[in-house]
């Protein structure tokens, strides 16, 4: 897996650097559902200010021709695609598990940030510097920061939080609202009121969800 060999690379490269240097680092953290849930800040939200070009994204951080969307794209399909002259992907298969859905070919897939840029705006991303929300676009850092889904599940989602919008799939319900949580405790990000009451109500019957992350 793409993002596996490159936290690899990242371990062999920290552990050639001298002893005297010290490299920030957040241990992984994992809680119950609904304590991560406790655990995000409060505050109101603001869109003043959004535009979407302020969060530069697909962007080829690594250098080897593959985009941020082609390397989730290679790094989630169950069956490989063809990778061609410039990053182009042709062939493969992938699941999309906001709507149960398998998609052959990457056409009709589109990849969905977590929590979209908007709503990551409104949670406290507008305080950021312009390199921390390029960050947050391209994090192939983490499992379910960006996700591929079929183009009409992420349409329909658009901009909206799990008070406004959840995957059609019913095993879909516990992980995305697992993958939303971890996603705004690794970026810090906050919840209104409204948001953290949904979140509570529809993680009830998620007794056994845990929340993974690292914060950044």
């Amino acid at each position: 897996m793409i993002k596996t060999a490159a936290r690899a690379l990242a371990a062999a490269a920290l552990a050639l650097l001298p002893l005297a240097t010290t490299v920030p680092a957040h241990a992984a953290e994992t809680l119950s559902l609904h304590d991560a849930i406790e655990t995000l800040p409060q505050a109101a939200e603001s869109r003043d200010g959004y535009e979407r070009s302020k969060f530069k994204h697909w962007i080829d951080e690594d250098k080897d021709g593959c985009n941020t969307r082609a390397e989730v794209l290679i790094d989630e399909a169950f069956t490989p695609p063809n990778i061609g002259p410039g990053c182009r992907l042709t062939g493969g298969s992938w699941f999309s598990y906001y709507d149960d859905k398998v998609v052959d070919g990457p056409s009709g897939l589109d990849i969905d940030h977590m929590v979209p840029l908007a709503e990551a705006w409104d949670s406290g991303a507008s305080q950021w510097t312009a390199a921390r929300r390029q960050a947050y676009a391209n994090d192939l850092d983490a499992e379910r920061s960006l996700v591929a889904a079929t183009a009409r599940s992420n349409r329909q989602k658009a901009d909206q939080d799990p008070a406004q919008w959840m995957p059609p799939a019913a095993h879909a319900q516990c992980p995305y609202l697992a993958d939303w949580v971890g996603t705004k405790l690794r970026w810090s990000l906050t919840v209104d009121r409204d948001e953290r009451n949904a979140l509570r109500r529809l993680a009830a019957g998620c007794e056994n969800t845990d929340v993974e992350y690292e914060r950044v």
